[in-house]
């Protein structure tokens, strides 16, 4: 029986809580860490060696560095300052993050890294776009998780609001992994029917859509002023898509993907509803849009491409 090898690169809040979610619900046989801080990695590496005895399956704990990511099935790249997002912008980490990624891609590109990379970096899509062209893989195998974890926030939301689990609730949050973000109000359904349909005949569904979108962007922002942190939402997010590469789910979820004339748009990833496989992102699903839908992903579009204007003082 092959052995899921899952390699995690940076081992702040966000990397090691995903270390240990993919450790404790089993999703992978052996994980291998990599951090710059040595102290840092060989600390992480003993908790979780402590913890692993204890599980109810086995997980097998390594310190590594780039050159043995070679044999990983996924990567999950959380390189990150957090103590940047004091600005309240994502793209405020963009001037250290796309230094450190430019750092080190060519030494995963070196390994011989040949499996799927799930980025969680922050700015998201900018920093997937730049893993994706360093490692030059093919289409579909680097991807970030995006609105991914925006949308488990809509979903929650939608759930108190309408009394409905989260499961029978079919919604997305799409574009840019920060504030230009949007719902597609009309591709919300439940079991099927959509929201527009009930909220015909049941005031649970005739709520403040904005007033819900904007719970749902700012929802990580509530989260970090009391921790100067976000874990528990974005490494359960990425461990469930590892989760979808290892057992090739063909699940869809919102995911950071690269365009190519989806949506009339190219040249950018951003957050989008994605088939996800054991070969990454294997179809961008594109939902029937509303004109004024269609005018605010486009909009979105636009400000990735704003912000990724400033890659050029970063060369």
């Amino acid at each position: 029986m092959k052995t899921r090898k899952v390699g995690i690169i940076g081992l702040g809040h966000v990397g090691a809580h995903v270390a240990y979610s993919l450790a404790v619900q089993g999703i992978a046989d052996e994980l291998l860490l990599v951090d710059m801080k040595e102290q840092k990695l060989t600390s992480e590496v003993q908790d979780l060696r402590d913890a692993a005895a204890y599980l109810p399956h086995r997980v097998t704990i390594n310190a590594g560095d780039f050159a043995d990511l070679k044999d990983c099935d996924v990567i999950v790249n959380s390189v990150g300052k957090i103590e940047l997002l004091e600005t309240h912008d994502r793209l405020s980490e963009m001037d250290f993050t796309i230094k450190a990624v430019r750092g080190y891609v060519q030494k995963i590109k070196d390994s011989g890294f040949d499996g799927v990379l799930i980025n969680i970096t922050n700015p998201c899509d900018i920093v997937t776009r730049e893993l994706a062209m360093g490692l030059g893989l093919p289409k579909g195998r680097v991807f970030g998780t995006g609105t991914g974890l925006d949308t488990s926030r809509l979903l929650s939301a939608l759930a108190r609001q309408t009394g409905v689990d989260h499961k029978s609730i079919t919604a997305y949050m799409m574009g840019e992994h920060g504030a230009l973000q949007f719902a597609p109000w009309s591709a919300v359904s439940f079991r099927g029917m959509p929201l527009d349909e009930w909220a015909k005949t049941d005031e649970r569904f005739r709520f403040d859509r904005d007033a819900l979108q904007k719970e749902s962007i700012g929802g990580g922002w509530v989260t970090y002023v009391g921790k100067q942190c976000t874990e528990y939402g974005i490494c359960t997010t990425a461990a469930r898509m590892v989760h979808i590469v290892l057992h090739d789910e063909k699940a869809i979820m919102p995911a950071s993907m690269e365009l190519c004339g989806e949506y009339g748009e190219e040249g950018l990833f951003v957050g989008v509803p994605c088939l996800i496989g054991k070969n990454g992102v294997e179809q961008v699903i594109e939902l029937p849009l509303t004109d004024e839908e269609k005018a605010k992903f486009h909009d979105c579009c636009e400000g990735v491409r704003k912000n990724m204007e400033h890659l050029k003082d970063l060369y």
